[in-house]
């Protein structure tokens, strides 16, 4: 794909699909035109990188769509110091973004070849302010805690409290909570010590995190 039709894909994306979701934020949209999803697209879907769909990044992996990417973002409403943590690292784009908006981002990835990858886009286009770990963070991940903002880039059928508990005074957290077919996204703010304001602010439906806590069942 020419660099003018990437141009022109990026800018249709931005009409069709972002702006029709209530991403209104200037500052979201201005950073869709900045950080170009083409280059943390894997290679052979390269010329999908605008679609409105999940894109494969293997070991049974999709990026979120662009929408989703953006919803979140603008819901987060980051701010320069903010001290992220991103839970599922992927192709590295959504890391990016969330690294142009706020101060620095610790993003966790318990697929170690996708945060390799990652790591490569991330300094190929200096994003400097990121840490990048190799964990298990779908029950929490409190090592650099407490955060501004928590972001979940896989589904849970349960939200484990230890990512609220992991919130600063006036923290956001945003996951999708539940079960296929129809699932929640989640706004969660700490608005005192201990007490959280939750709000639920669209349904959709995305891939659960890995070894995400599982409700308990009723066995009769």
């Amino acid at each position: 794909m020419a660099e003018l039709d990437f141009e022109r894909a990026r800018f249709n994306m931005v009409e069709q699909q972002i702006r029709p979701w209530e991403v209104l934020d200037q500052r979201v949209l201005d950073l869709l035109f900045r950080v170009r999803r083409e280059e943390y697209v894997p290679e052979p879907y390269r010329a999908l990188a605008f679609a409105d769909m999940e894109i494969p990044l293997g070991h049974g992996e999709k990026m979120l769509q662009p929408k989703l990417e953006a919803r979140m973002l603008q819901e987060l409403g980051l701010k320069d110091p903010d001290q992220i943590l991103e839970v599922g690292t992927g192709s590295g784009y959504m890391t990016a973004l969330l690294a142009s908006l706020g101060g620095h981002v610790y993003s966790v990835e318990i697929i170690a070849e996708f945060s390799v990858s990652a790591a490569a886009r991330l300094k190929a286009h200096n994003v400097g302010n990121v840490t990048l770990e190799i964990g298990d963070a779908a029950r929490g991940w409190d090592k650099h805690a407490p955060y501004d903002a928590i972001v979940l880039t896989g589904s849970v059928p349960v939200l484990p409290e230890a990512f609220q508990m992991s919130l600063k005074l006036g923290g956001r957290l945003i996951a999708v909570v539940g079960e296929p077919p129809v699932m929640e996204a989640r706004l969660i703010t700490c608005v005192s010590t201990g007490a959280y304001n939750s709000i639920d602010l669209f349904e959709t439906c995305i891939a659960p995190l890995k070894n995400a806590v599982q409700p308990e069942r009723f066995v009769f």
